[in-house]
């Protein structure tokens, strides 16, 4: 049976993870220098379209955390490299920020409002009706709907606001078609993400604190899968779902120590 030390390589998330509303949870710091230190390939993933990982490598760093560009994974990047890899050099209508935009532009596609390939709905500040609207009329079209991640809010400072999930069901009513969701829950992001480091399932480990998209996409996956009760998960979370976790862990500070610890998910569990 897989333990930890047969893992080699890791993906882990970020928010309730690494940080927690841009302060670095304990561990986390200690955790990127040693795999840094020991060569340990690794990707830090997350849900958010939003940014480029160039922005979040900047603002982990001003957290506290040394996470360079090139060890981010955004699910901006899982739809692009999907995008690429459906349709080489394709179109799309794109609802989203930068991080999603230049994502699409750098795997070779084209940004339009005439006749795309493909309706792209990531997150972003400021939904307009007019997009949207052109969104429905693209896809009654024939354009296909994807969606860089299902999230249906997202957190500030003053509470939840709608997310891209919200929105796709606007346009799903408004069309019946679903969309084809390419970040977290699908195992679709972490495929991608092996690619990225040259990584297999087999030895690969999946830090996270969300049994609904983290660990079910990791278990899916094939990974080793780490679930730390630093986010939004607790053991009421876990009994909740039908499947389990290889370890339940209080944080990411337990990884730092060099021996492997057992696994403390609750009795019952």
């Amino acid at each position: 049976m897989r333990t930890r030390a047969d893992i080699d390589c890791w993906l882990t998330d970020m928010d309730g993870v690494l940080v927690r509303e841009s302060h670095p949870i304990p561990g986390a710091a200690e955790l990127l220098a040693q795999w840094r230190d020991e060569g340990t390939p690794f990707l830090v993933l997350t849900n958010n379209p939003i940014f480029t990982p160039r922005d979040l490598s900047a603002r982990l760093r001003r957290s506290g955390l040394d996470v360079p560009e090139e060890r981010i994974w955004t699910s901006a990047l899982a739809t692009a490299d999907f995008l690429q890899s459906q349709l080489p050099g394709g179109s799309a209508f794109v609802i989203g920020e930068a991080g999603l935009t230049t994502a699409l532009h750098d795997a070779g596609y084209i940004m339009t409002e005439s006749h795309p390939d493909y309706v792209v709905v990531g997150e972003t500040r400021h939904y307009s009706f007019e997009a949207i609207t052109h969104a429905i009329r693209f896809i009654d079209a024939g354009a296909r709907f994807i969606i860089t991640n299902p999230d249906a809010t997202g957190p500030t400072p003053y509470g939840v606001v709608p997310a891209t999930g919200s929105f796709a069901a606007l346009i799903t009513k408004a069309t019946g078609k679903e969309p084809y969701v390419v970040g977290k829950p699908n195992p679709m992001m972490f495929r991608s993400a092996l690619n990225r480091i040259g990584a297999h399932s087999e030895n690969t480990g999946m830090i996270g604190d969300r049994m609904d998209t983290d660990i079910v996409a990791g278990i899916e996956a094939g990974l080793h899968t780490v679930l730390v009760r630093t986010g939004i998960s607790d053991d009421a979370e876990v009994a909740r779902y039908p499947f389990r976790p290889d370890e339940v862990l209080d944080s990411v500070a337990d990884l730092v120590r060099s021996e492997p610890i057992e696994s403390d998910l609750p009795e019952g569990l």
